[in-house]
């Protein structure tokens, strides 16, 4: 079985690890072995940057960002930068895993247009609008006081912006009302790279029935987080509780707006799932649940790999 993960924060572990771990192999929850050994045909690696510990935030994203493509260059022959569906597909035949970039905290750009159009000329194919503060884009989903605030109108020519460049809209962390902005906004479909079920765990990170349902409509994807605090009560990250929001997503959105976004190295370490080379103990897990062979794929790689083509080309 292939996969593509919507989103990882490995980077940010190289960065502050100075030198001291790489991609090759590192006792975190992706490397290139890991992927290897998981069927990995793509990986989204976001730059998340700490808005409040950085007075220029868009340096700070180009030096996590010089990271990431160091770490191409040493593993050429495994890996490969990928920008639209077609690269990908020039890497897997070249037998590489696709490496996508992407920013998790649009206060990265601080308000500019410039460094929004320069991070897609680096290679930035994916942004997630916020993190847990507010931004020039809009508010968080992190405190329920923030859910009936949307974009600004900085944040509203973003959206528009990024469809013309051809970026992912990532709303997971924006605010409940930013989110409906989005779908009211946006003319491309959009994604939730790394958020689960509200009905399921009532967490303000994760989403609701008629936003699931839109997301669906519009033809974007939801990349099941494994975060245990997004996953429901116990504080490890469990696969049965995983096997819950798969269920009830595919019951309320269908089955082609479910994908992966495990969220590793961004997350609490104590994890039924230690590391992405483990990942078929959760497709056993949905197999067993009753999932199809065909909507095993859907949920792997095949619905954002169809996304990816519908935004990126």
């Amino acid at each position: 079985m292939r996969i593509i993960d919507l989103h990882c924060d490995t980077i940010l572990k190289l960065w502050e690890e100075n030198g001291a771990a790489d991609l090759q192999r590192n006792l975190f929850s992706v490397d290139v072995e890991k992927l290897v050994n998981a069927g990995s045909l793509a990986q989204f690696f976001a730059i998340f940057v700490e808005r409040q510990d950085h007075t220029k935030p868009y340096s700070a994203f180009e030096a996590m960002a010089a990271v990431f493509f160091n770490e191409l260059a040493k593993n050429s022959d495994r890996l490969a930068l990928a920008r639209s569906a077609d690269e990908l597909e020039i890497n897997q035949g070249a037998g590489k895993i696709s490496c996508f970039l992407t920013i998790e905290e649009g206060g990265v750009l601080e308000g500019s247009m410039d460094n929004l159009r320069a991070a897609y000329q680096l290679g930035v194919r994916l942004i997630t609008l916020t993190w847990n503060y507010p931004n020039e884009i809009g508010f968080p989903n992190s405190e329920w006081r923030y859910q009936h605030d949307g974009l600004t109108p900085f944040g509203q020519d973003v959206i528009c912006e990024m469809n013309r460049l051809g970026m992912l809209i990532d709303v997971s962390h924006l605010s409940d009302q930013g989110f409906f902005d989005v779908a009211r906004l946006s003319k491309q479909p959009f994604v939730a790279s790394h958020s689960n079920a509200r009905a399921i765990t009532g967490h303000s990170r994760n989403l609701t029935d008629d936003m699931i349902k839109m997301i669906a409509d519009q033809g974007g994807v939801i990349g099941l987080n494994f975060c245990s605090e997004f996953l429901g009560a116990s504080e490890i990250s469990r696969v049965e509780d995983m096997v819950r929001h798969v269920l009830h997503i595919m019951k309320v959105g269908g089955r082609d707006v479910l994908a992966l976004g495990t969220d590793f190295d961004g997350i609490n370490p104590q994890l039924e799932i230690e590391h992405i080379g483990q990942i078929g103990s959760l497709i056993r897990a949905l197999e067993q649940a009753g999932l199809t062979e065909t909507e095993l794929e859907k949920f792997c790689w095949q619905n954002s790999l169809r996304l990816i083509r519908d935004v990126m080309g």
